[in-house]
């Protein structure tokens, strides 16, 4: 669990955090909602040799500000996050396994939604104000800690709805609930609207304008920035945006670009909402050129979890083709996502960038996910986390800059003890080639097209032979099918994790085949 400062541990860790360099580095988390490893026109799967292969997905999209990114820094093949969004958000805000955080589900602003069987202890609460947070730190560091878009940290009446709460100095659209009431300015963002409860909060200067929400949320961004440049402080800017996040509202802008693709009517909104997203980051990069903070400015480009396309079931190959799965699965589809690491103007004579070049258009195979940035993050800025928070993160430094990096996790723990939202009652545990499923009640009655598991508890694969999980063997390979079971029961208990229960309060762990 969470661990929370007070009285003199505050003040000791405030004495340790000021130990900051002199030049600080601007950072950059630019989250987008539901984007999956597939959804941009940067191929980020690899072949046998770690290069690059595209597919027709790659053909769809069209992100020529992702391309942009990547020439000129690092991106993963191999980077995960949680599958659902409200669990990888807190991950990525307090360095913590969702197992560990306990939100390991998406948090509904108005009731708790644990499930049937979902365990009593989750955090449906969320972050509150006493918690240890990467933005609370960085602001003790000297930071203007900015958050723009998507929060989704709490549910309404808890102190996790409001950004401002958890270390942010400023909020701009950040609030309780994780999907907008609309993406369009003549629907003042859902305000007055049958998705009211979802009104993207603090734009009312865009309500009845042509401005695409993506579009209102940069303006705002280039703002904050502007604000924090003047004060001559450096800044951390949360930019977390709801698209492509449902409702598929299309994007005007873009919409011209896909209407001959032979894709649905959602398809093809959903890609002018990456479109459009891409359009926000190069309007950023170009904007930190225009001020001069190119230089200074680190940027980490990432989704919360597996693609919501609309183009399958999320079981099968389809949205993330040729991965299996899409957000919420067990999956690699619905858990790989995409990351990039780059510098917004890459320079061999820069201060702030010594001790942290990142090499150009290069691709990283080594695993890693989104507990990794709150170390990274913090070591960037010149610190590190307070002794007594207990951090499942490591810092990517070795691996942004090129070297190898052993002592860098090849695993990987992600815990859903939730039903119902498409897969139901799943932990997963990666390491290295080997992927082993557990799930809790295979035999749960479905319903909306939830799944039941003919194969029974386990599904075990090794990605190395067979990276889009075609087949089973659970049956085929007992031996490691045990040794995999008995490391995720290892690596739950580390991480304090809570668990189903039966209709008798009974605790329904992990078992050994």
């Amino acid at each position: 669990m969470r661990i929370s400062l007070s009285g003199s541990l505050l003040l000791g860790l405030l004495v340790l955090l000021s130990q900051a360099p002199a030049k600080q580095p601007n950072i950059v988390v630019f989250l987008v909602d539901d984007m999956g490893v597939m959804d941009t026109s940067v191929p980020l799967l690899t072949d046998d040799n770690g290069q690059a292969q595209r597919y027709p997905l790659n053909d769809y999209y069209q992100t020529p500000s992702m391309e942009r990114l990547a020439a000129q820094g690092t991106r993963f093949n191999q980077f995960y996050a949680m599958s659902v969004c409200s669990p990888t958000r807190i991950s990525i805000l307090t360095g913590q396994n969702a197992a560990r955080h306990r939100t390991t589900n998406w948090i509904n602003p108005k009731q708790d939604n644990g499930g049937k069987y979902g365990p009593p202890e989750w955090n449906w609460a969320g972050l509150n104000q006493q918690d240890v947070t990467l933005p609370r730190l960085l602001a003790s560091l000297g930071y203007t800690t900015i958050h723009v878009g998507k929060g989704h940290f709490g549910p309404e009446q808890h102190e996790g709805a409001e950004p401002l709460n958890l270390g942010f100095q400023t909020n701009v659209a950040g609030a309780a609930f994780g999907a907008p009431g609309s993406y369009y300015g003549k629907q003042n963002y859902g305000h007055g609207t049958q998705r009211a409860h979802h009104a993207v909060p603090h734009l009312e200067a865009y309500h009845g304008s042509d401005t695409f929400l993506t579009e209102a949320l940069t303006i705002e961004a280039k703002k904050c920035v502007d604000n924090a440049v003047q004060k001559e402080q450096p800044f951390f800017l949360y930019f977390a945006h709801y698209a492509v996040h449902a409702p598929f509202d299309s994007d005007p802008r873009f919409a011209d670009a896909y209407r001959d693709s032979g894709k649905p009517a959602n398809a093809q909104a959903f890609a002018t909402l990456i479109e459009g997203m891409d359009k926000s980051l190069g309007d950023m990069l170009d904007h930190f050129e225009q001020l001069g903070i190119a230089e200074d400015t680190l940027i980490f480009f990432l989704g919360d979890n597996g693609s919501d396309a609309p183009l399958g079931h999320q079981h099968a190959v389809a949205c993330a083709a040729p991965l299996r799965g899409k957000k919420g699965a067990h999956y690699e589809g619905g858990m790989r996502v995409p990351f990039i690491a780059a510098w917004a103007a890459p320079s061999e004579t820069s201060v702030v960038q010594q001790g942290w070049k990142i090499p150009n258009g290069r691709i990283e195979t080594h695993m890693a996910s989104v507990m990794d940035l709150f170390p990274t993050i913090l070591e960037l800025a010149g610190s590190q986390a307070p002794v007594d928070h207990p951090l499942d993160g490591h810092s990517l430094h070795r691996l942004l800059t090129g070297e190898q990096d052993e002592r860098h996790p090849k695993t990987f723990l992600m815990h859903y003890p939730h039903a119902p939202h498409r897969s139901n009652y799943f932990t997963v545990y990666r390491d290295g080639d080997w992927k082993v499923v557990y799930h809790t009640l295979p035999q749960e009655p479905t319903s909306g097209g939830h799944i039941q598991f003919e194969d029974g508890n386990y599904e075990l694969f090794n990605l190395a032979e067979d990276p889009f999980e075609s087949t089973n063997l659970a049956s085929q390979q007992p031996a490691r099918l045990r040794q995999m079971m008995q490391a995720m029961i290892t690596a739950l208990g580390d991480h304090q994790a809570v668990y189903p229960i039966d209709a008798d309060g009974n605790e329904l762990r992990p078992q050994l085949p």
